[in-house]
């Protein structure tokens, strides 16, 4: 879902982007710095593509890794039951992706908003982007903290 709200946000803002946009702004809220529209689709795309591809394939390898080599604690019981650990370990990554693409996705809009003639808001409108991918990268980091536990989970997932 996190792929076609990034893709859809990317063609959108290509659309209604002028020639060149504001990417740095000052203090005051004016724009220091501009590129054109074509770079921005281009490193966004970058960044789409060496996301999605790089954690999804090493999505794919986690039940190919020795579970020595994985930075989990209580290794040799994880070891014991592995197709929850590889579940885990792979949702994780998933979240991951999803959360870099939710920020990427959520970030061009608000670059586009700001440069619309339409809408008459300025940079710091938009402050809660900042917070909102913050919060949104700590709880994904703090999601593994449930691996802490000292027992593996008899259940499976």
């Amino acid at each position: 879902m996190s792929i076609v709200f990034l893709v859809g946000s990317l063609l959108w803002t290509y659309s209604v982007f002028p020639e060149m946009v504001a990417v740095d702004f000052s203090n005051t809220g004016v724009a220091e710095l501009y590129i054109g529209k074509e770079s921005i689709f281009y490193i966004v795309m970058g960044i789409f593509l060496v996301n999605n591809v790089l954690i999804s394939r090493l999505t794919k390898q986690i039940p190919f890794i020795d579970a020595a080599y994985l930075p989990i604690p209580n290794r040799k019981a994880w070891a014991q039951n592995r197709p929850v650990l590889n579940e885990l370990v792979a949702n994780w990554l998933n979240a991951l992706m999803g959360a870099i693409n939710t920020i990427t996705g959520v970030s061009l809009m608000a670059v586009a908003t700001i440069n619309s003639e339409q809408y008459k808001l300025d940079v710091f409108d938009f402050s809660w982007v900042f917070y909102l991918s913050v919060a949104l990268m700590l709880l994904v980091f703090l999601l593994p903290l449930r691996m802490l536990k000292a027992t593996v989970p008899d259940e499976t997932i």
